[in-house]
């Protein structure tokens, strides 16, 4: 594989929101259909590494038991430092540093799943080599 990319997978409401008050992410379900993943399996075939906000992880697992990327290596992006679970990394460094360094690593892409902090630092730093948006 060439040069790992970060690549952006996110849903967006019509008018430009991510998550709706208080973090809410309740809309996904509105386009739920039974059988129909959008192409996010596929996606998922081409990453082994995801980075996401706190808020966004704790709204995750307030809705499931389990991570559902429990098997790729995940940077969970906080101000509060947790203890790693599994490959679960609750990371409180530089964000910048930290895509470095993953870009100069061998590996598949990498995936940034939110939130809207870490998306937007991402966007102003240039870091985001593509963007799905469904």
């Amino acid at each position: 594989m060439s040069e790992r990319k970060t690549i952006l997978y996110i849903a967006v409401s019509l008018d430009g929101y991510i998550a709706g008050p208080n973090d809410d992410l309740g809309f996904l379900s509105m386009v739920e259909q039974e059988g129909e993943d959008y192409g996010y399996g596929e996606f998922l075939n081409t990453v082994d590494t995801v980075i996401l906000g706190r808020k966004t992880y704790d709204w995750i697992m307030n809705q499931v038991p389990v991570f559902p990327h429990i098997d790729l290596t995940t940077f969970v992006i906080t101000r509060s430092a947790r203890p790693s679970i599994g490959k679960i990394s609750f990371y409180t460094g530089n964000l910048r540093n930290l895509i470095l360094q993953l870009k100069s690593d061998k590996g598949k892409h990498i995936f940034i799943d939110g939130g809207a902090q870490i998306t937007h630092e991402l966007l102003m730093e240039q870091f985001i080599d593509e963007m799905i948006i469904s």
